[in-house]
């Protein structure tokens, strides 16, 4: 493929990938007693991470799921949503990288735990942090906890599920990592 060709490709993935998370957000909104909700964000996230690599899952975790909150009437939580889940899309992608090597089976599974567990810590932590500091204090932030950690667990091990599909059902979509 020319790399005119192939830098369109990426371009109009990652426009994609952006489309998909914000949906995912807005789908399933599950209001939470600190003022935002929970949702199905973490699965596009986590399948975009583990599909598409770190800069797709950076740009499109962050600004798709922050886009939701724009559009969802939660302009207060767009700074910090961007920061917790793009830093989730990229610290999870860069986990799974497969660069030059192909992983064995039993690294492969080890590199996939510590992503989910990554991407727990990366939202949970991110919105405790980010929440407490910028919007209601720690308290509150404290009780949104578990309510993300569930999120960001299920939606991991969704996403997966989800790449390791379309990874068996369309082998070439390797090829637009990025």
């Amino acid at each position: 493929m020319a790399k005119e060709k192939k830098s369109a490709v990426k371009a109009a993935t990652l426009a994609v990938s952006i489309a998909l998370v914000t949906v995912f957000t807005t789908v399933v909104k599950i209001p939470t007693g600190g003022g935002g909700y929970l949702n199905c964000s973490d699965v596009a996230i986590a399948f975009i991470a583990y599909t598409l690599g770190p800069v797709t899952a950076f740009v499109a975790g962050g600004v798709g799921a922050a886009l939701a909150d724009a559009i969802g009437g939660y302009a207060q939580w767009v700074p910090i949503t961007f920061v917790a889940h793009g830093l989730e899309g990229l610290f999870m992608a860069l986990l799974l990288r497969e660069g030059k090597r192909e992983f064995g089976k039993n690294e492969l599974w080890i590199r996939k735990l510590l992503a989910a567990i990554v991407c727990m810590i990366t939202v949970a932590g991110g919105y405790f942090l980010l929440a407490g500091t910028f919007l209601y204090g720690y308290p509150t932030a404290a009780a949104e906890i578990p309510g993300n950690l569930i999120q960001s667990g299920v939606g991991a091990v969704l996403g997966f599920i989800l790449s390791e599909g379309v990874k068996k059902a369309y082998p070439p979509v390797k090829s637009l990592s990025w």
